[in-house]
């Protein structure tokens, strides 16, 4: 009897498996952007993983997502369904952004560090909220939010 195939996890789902340091660890805006920029890096690779294609090419799709333009549009589709302690974090690491890269929108730039902020704060707090959350990115489409650069009312 041959078995039957796996259903391919979602990468959200092998993220939440990774265990967080302790929970009374302190860290500031900037640590937490940082954590949270390498938490949404993994999420890529392990979303890319598993297309068939050269490495390069994986690479380059996984560069596309996890640039400043991406991250602020990722926050964006997720900006009604964010709790107001997500949404204190995404300030906190929105106000220590600074400008960003010259040739950046400092806004765009602002709302990418916000988002990356969240994401290493729910990784350390919150892990299973985090993969709800990512899964969501999955299920909304990129069409029905406004652009990065608009302030949301």
């Amino acid at each position: 009897m041959a078995a039957s195939p796996r259903p391919e996890p979602s990468a959200s789902r092998g993220l939440a498996a990774i265990e967080p340091p302790s929970p009374g660890i302190e860290l500031g805006a900037l640590q937490l952007a940082w954590l949270g920029d390498a938490v949404w890096d993994l999420h890529q690779r392990l979303r890319h993983c598993s297309s068939p294609g050269r490495s390069a090419d994986l690479h380059r799709a996984v560069v596309d997502e996890v640039k400043a333009e991406a991250q602020a549009r990722a926050l964006q589709r997720l900006q009604g369904l964010l709790r107001t302690e997500e949404l204190e974090q995404v300030r906190r690491g929105r106000n220590r952004a600074g400008r960003g890269p010259r040739r950046g929108n400092p806004a765009t730039y602002g709302q990418a560090t916000g988002f990356e902020t969240m994401l290493g704060w729910l990784f350390l707090r919150n892990p299973g909220r985090l993969a709800e959350l990512l899964d969501q990115l999955e299920e909304i489409p990129p069409t029905l939010c406004p652009s990065a650069h608009e302030s949301p009312s």
